[in-house]
């Protein structure tokens, strides 16, 4: 039984490089300081409305916007409900890609994967001939844009296109580790629901899911007649458009850091927030192949999350720890028993930059004695 360790008040304070939580601004945890109000005035409208439109502006989509308290995992579980009747084929790469999968079986799915090694990105073509050579009419295929366990950014805008050629079929993407970060368009490339946490790359607090959905997949919805009750697309979608407000109380501070952050993203813009994504990823990968390797497939790397396989043979774990006792920043080791000391994870999302990213690998370096 587990006891309990009581929380205090002398932590010291580390650059978080995992791959989420990431950093965040002052300004933006200072707005969840401001006096508390009903969720149901017209305060909380004038929050809702911000936050949801400036998310719409940011991302550059038509489709509705929802932000939920929750974890960007409410998405598996709603998009799963709200849209497959029977059968979904999950493209799996890594241990979140999998869990996905295995969200869908637990709801009773029938589901049908179509596995990778881990550290393989899902092939476009690969989705195509399960589409094509399968007597199974899927309602939905899903993929995860960014494998954050392997590093792997699959390129979710081609397999879109190809999800594009059955007009009864969805297109599910799980964007937790990488929208915000990693542009994509949504609109263009037949995303029919996009999720994401926001503690990942857009930089806030963690407790807010946002989801980006398709006319296609709420009319979806709307056939099926059962879907998730806390994130139903008709439910969460229809209400906004009555109140402006969420269905149910919101993490109304988390909220007001949202809009804060929000702002800021906006000011950077989209495309610049990519680029600035880009630069950090390159030189993390630059610095990687210098001194270790690069755990994904060639080409297929994540622009928000790099997984550095550990070809010198370091003590993952104890690297980590002294580089935090001695310098104040976190990373994180290889994902799980398969990966654990065999790899390790530099997160360079939200507000870091090459800089920022540049005192960490100084700091590896030294306590790794490359």
């Amino acid at each position: 039984m587990t006891e309990k360790r009581e929380y205090g008040d002398d932590y010291p304070d580390k650059t978080l490089y995992i791959p989420g939580p990431t950093e965040v601004r002052e300004d933006v945890l200072e707005a969840m300081c401001e006096p508390m109000f009903g969720h149901r005035m017209d305060r909380m409208t004038d929050l809702y409305t911000t936050i949801v439109e400036d998310t719409r502006e940011f991302l550059g989509t038509d489709n509705d916007v929802v932000v939920l308290t929750a974890s960007g995992t409410e998405f598996w579980e709603a998009s799963t409900l709200n849209l497959v009747d029977e059968n979904i084929l999950v493209a799996t790469c890594g241990s979140f890609s999998e869990r996905h999968a295995n969200v869908a079986e637990r709801l009773g799915k029938n589901v049908d994967r179509l596995e990778y090694e881990w550290g393989q990105a899902v092939k476009p073509e690969d989705i195509r001939e399960a589409l094509e050579a399968s007597d199974t009419d899927y309602d939905v295929v899903a993929c995860v844009m960014n494998e954050s366990s392997t590093g792997v950014r699959n390129p979710i805008e081609e397999i879109g296109d190809v999800v594009a050629e059955y007009p009864d079929t969805y297109f599910v993407v799980d964007a937790v580790s990488s929208l915000g970060g990693d542009y994509v368009d949504i609109d263009e490339h037949n995303v029919d629901v996009i999720f994401a946490s926001s503690q990942k790359a857009f930089a806030m607090p963690p407790g807010l899911a946002i989801c980006a959905v398709s006319d296609d997949a709420y009319e979806r919805e709307l056939e099926k007649g059962s879907a998730s009750w806390y994130g139903g697309f008709q439910r969460t979608i229809d209400y906004y458009d009555r109140k402006g407000q969420t269905h149910s109380t919101p993490a109304i501070p988390i909220m007001l850091a949202y809009r804060k952050q929000m702002k800021h993203m906006l000011e950077e813009g989209h495309e610049a927030r990519d680029e600035r994504h880009r630069e950090m990823a390159e030189y993390t990968r630059e610095w990687a192949r210098d001194h270790f390797g690069m755990f994904p497939e060639e080409g297929y790397e994540s622009q928000t999350v790099s997984c550095i396989e550990n070809t010198q043979g370091i003590d993952v774990a104890e690297t980590i720890e002294t580089v935090s006792e001695k310098y104040d920043f976190a990373f994180s080791n290889g994902y799980g028993s398969q990966l654990g000391e065999k790899t390790f994870r530099i997160g360079h999302m939200g507000e870091h930059d090459v800089g920022s990213i540049e005192a960490l690998t100084d700091a590896i370096e030294d306590v790794a004695d490359l």
